[in-house]
């Protein structure tokens, strides 16, 4: 796609990075000028022809070997991520995800667009099949909370589907890329049309113009720029943005379950992930048991430091997201909210922040109505369920919500009526261990394709119908007004 009307230059400036455990800054790396980057996408979409033209059995072979390569570095580049993020057991996990990804994609895609033969119904005299053509050269913008996992997610379905792949990472996070790039560089036939590439901003604005179908993962606020650039391209956009996630626990349910997935699905990742459950509802009945124990355990959490091996919530990956959560906390106590946990950023030169349950609080307060991405629990209470089904469905968010009952059928009743894409019942955040499900993102959430389930594929092609007329084809004569002339 031509992108000579792009609006952006890409400077190829010196990128400084800090550490988000010590607050220094330890990394630097140079984005990519705007030169080099036209001169890397031009090379991607050239290589993607042979690419596309290989069998999907060829194109399972090669990333297959990559996979052999990801293998034999894991440990290199989990290490690189640790640093990345200041933490060890999601960077190790995230690592070993890709290994998932690929083995998925090369288990699922051979199932997946199919190119059949069907009669009309309304013209047996005409068929009609489908070709998948894959776009010939995909943008991914990922982000910094999950910098492996959301790098990769998008990529491999892309590539099995034969399209080439350029991938910028956040330069938040950036030290993975290297190692992560030797083990693509040791598949010659999967470097040609794979690229990772950290860059600064500029990178990513004109890498949209330079695609023929960008993904993106991030806030709300990026996510629109994006889409903004894209529809100036008319480049199609997926776009998996923020979530403010409830979680309902109905005056049935079993409160050890209840908080222990309330802490869990909250503070993963220190909150940082988009489908954390970001509010908790709890009925009236339940309220004060609820929170008694929630407490109780909140308290027991440790950070990882100063060992990261210790501990259980990391740092904030982004110094200014710790900023957000604390300008949130504040807004909360000047309404009239009470912290009876944590609370208070703590600075090691890194910014922690411990297990946080917040109580009194209403849908005025900035917590309850943004995205957090920290490890803070608000709790609300309330009286019936149709009261909470309205409290949760009010927002501008709409990616992921919980609901925790006496039994799933109960759980289920209550998801059904929730207004966001992927509904756990009787747990939280599970749209973080089961791939298989489409779902979109409703209201400000995203848009686009599902990169769950088999869309997670089937979105890096257009679809082309193949018509064949079998029998005689029509004639002028046939289309003469006589024929319409009132008997």
């Amino acid at each position: 796609m031509a992108a000579a009307h792009a609006r952006y230059a890409a400077t190829g400036e010196r990128v400084a990075v800090r550490n988000p455990r010590t607050g220094e800054i330890d990394h630097h790396f140079h984005a990519p000028t705007e030169a080099e980057l036209r001169g890397t996408t031009a090379s991607l979409r050239t290589a993607q022809k042979h690419w596309a033209a290989q069998t999907l059995a060829q194109r399972i072979d090669v990333l297959r070997r990559w996979r052999a390569e990801w293998l034999a570095r894991k440990d290199e580049i989990a290490a690189a991520l640790a640093a990345d993020t200041g933490r060890y057991l999601i960077a190790t996990s995230e690592v070993g995800s890709v290994l998932g990804m690929i083995d998925r994609w090369i288990a699922d895609a051979p199932k997946l667009a199919l190119e059949e033969s069907f009669r009309s119904a309304v013209n047996p005299n005409i068929s009609y099949g489908s070709q998948y053509v894959p776009y010939s050269l995909v943008g991914i913008i990922s982000p910094w909370n999950f910098p492996v996992s959301l790098c990769f997610i998008d990529a491999v379905p892309a590539l099995l589907a034969g399209c080439a792949v350029f991938v910028k990472p956040s330069e938040v996070t950036p030290r993975f890329v290297a190692p992560a790039m030797r083990s693509i560089e040791a598949v010659p036939e999967l470097a040609a049309v794979f690229c990772v590439q950290p860059g600064a901003r500029d990178t990513g604005e004109l890498l949209v113009g330079l695609s023929d179908v960008v993904c993106f993962t991030g806030s709300v606020a990026t996510g629109r720029l994006v889409a903004e650039n894209a529809a100036r391209h008319f480049v199609p956009a997926f776009l998996e943005l923020g979530g403010n996630d409830p979680l309902i626990i109905a005056p049935s349910a079993d409160l050890e379950r209840a908080t222990d997935v309330a802490l869990r699905a909250t503070c993963l990742a220190t909150g940082q992930a988009c489908q954390s459950l970001e509010r908790v509802y709890v009925h009236r009945s339940q309220f004060d048991a609820f929170v008694a124990r929630l407490v109780e355990k909140a308290r027991a959490v440790e950070p990882n430091w100063p060992d990261i091996h210790a501990g259980t919530i990391g740092p904030f990956i982004f110094a200014k997201q710790a900023e957000v959560v604390a300008r949130q906390l504040a807004d909360a106590r000047a309404k009239g909210a009470r912290i009876l946990c944590g609370g208070d950023i703590e600075d090691h030169g890194g910014k922690w922040l411990r297990p946080t349950v917040v109580v009194d609080v209403t849908h005025d307060m900035q917590i309850m109505r943004d995205e957090t991405f920290g490890p803070v629990i608000p709790v609300m209470a309330y009286d019936s369920i149709d009261e909470v089904v309205a409290l949760a469905n009010d927002g501008d968010y709409g990616l992921s919500a919980g609901v925790i009952a006496g039994t799933l059928d109960e759980a289920e009743q209550i998801g059904r009526r929730l207004d966001a894409g992927g509904i756990s019942l009787n747990d939280g955040s599970l749209t973080a261990m089961c791939y298989e499900a489409d779902k979109h993102s409703f209201k400000l959430s995203g848009m686009g394709g599902s990169r769950m389930g088999p869309s997670g594929y089937l979105r890096f092609f257009r679809k082309k119908a193949i018509i064949r007329q079998h029998g005689a084809p029509a004639t002028i004569t046939d289309i003469a007004e006589a024929h319409a002339r009132p008997r």
